[in-house]
């Protein structure tokens, strides 16, 4: 029996996930994210207190209060100037679609990457305004930080957000984001394959599609992550082999991220080429963006919507 008022689904579908048919009968819808945060990190040019700290090859990084990080600076330089534009032909190359997770101040920095978004037709989704963490923000502070994320994503973007992930969240930031309006999908969620609906006393439903922290490329520079492109070029087939035999009779969605800085770099954007190459050889395969996934579901799954989860707060 499910405990009453307890905030958090721990049953989710249960034995009987819903069939979310998928265009063309797929039997996985593929799902990769480009992160674009590069310009968009800590730093005290940003106005912020200390260096970036975190998903850069200097492992180990701890934040310089009051201090710039030269090497850290020039890494994510490196994503914005090399990896970005790596990832952007990897994908067009091939002819298929991602979604961009973009922080605001980051993308308003950089015209020519978003144009280059824009003209591949590239979902792009907001990462909030900064790339910094939330857990510590007032709730005022959080919600200011929504409404100038969503202002800044417009002016660089020519249209405003319709789909959102913050990464470095608060518990109050999905009930902020339904409160926002405006929205398609929300990610910031690890918790399920396939997308779901949420509610809260004070807005829903809304469409949670979830992300992932295990197939990424985050965990190249974590410890004990992928230790070279094999390791990553495996977990990911092993991923997507386990999907694609479960869709014969119960599809899913598999979802991937990238960062420009990381994958970017040559040694791993090789494993990613190999891996892009192996799913187009199968059949019955979706490469969508995130906001065509949340365009079929709210389409033809919008009917589970009356069983939202309410999340409280």
């Amino acid at each position: 029996m499910a405990e009453v008022g307890y905030p958090r689904d721990l049953r989710g579908y249960g034995r009987n996930p819903p069939d979310p048919k998928w265009p063309g009968n797929a039997r996985v819808a593929v799902q990769f994210v480009v992160n674009f945060e590069e310009g968009g990190e800590n730093n005290i040019l940003h106005g912020d207190r200390a260096s970036e700290a975190f998903l850069s090859d200097v492992l180990g990084a701890q934040p310089w209060p009051g201090q710039r990080h030269a090497n850290i600076e020039s890494m994510f330089e490196y994503g914005s100037r090399a990896g970005f534009w790596r990832l952007w032909r990897i994908f067009g190359e091939r002819q298929l679609l991602t979604t961009v997770f973009g922080v605001a101040t980051a993308l308003k920095r950089n015209p020519e990457v978003v144009a280059a978004m824009k003209e591949a037709g590239w979902d792009i989704a907001s990462h909030s305004l900064k790339w910094i963490e939330h857990k510590d923000m007032s709730e005022v502070e959080e919600r200011r930080e929504i409404v100038e994320a969503i202002r800044v994503h417009t002016e660089a973007t020519g249209a405003r957000p319709l789909g959102w992930y913050t990464g470095r969240s608060s518990i109050n930031t999905l009930r902020f984001l339904m409160e926002a309006g405006g929205l398609l999908y929300l990610c910031d969620s690890y918790a399920d394959d396939l997308p779901y609906w949420i509610k809260a006393p004070s807005a829903g439903p809304h469409l949670v599609i979830p992300y992932t922290l295990d197939a990424n490329d985050m965990r190249f520079v974590n410890a004990q992550g992928f230790g070279g492109g094999d390791q990553f070029f495996t977990y990911l087939k092993d991923s997507f082999d386990v999907l694609y035999a479960e869709g014969e009779t119960s599809p899913k969605m598999m979802s991937i991220g990238l960062h420009c800085r990381v994958v970017g770099r040559p040694g791993r954007a090789a494993s990613l080429m190999r891996f892009l190459d192996y799913i187009m050889k199968h059949e019955r395969v979706w490469v969508p963006t995130r906001l065509q996934i949340a365009q079929h579901w709210h389409a033809n799954l919008g009917h589970l919507a009356a069983n939202a989860f309410d999340i409280g707060q």
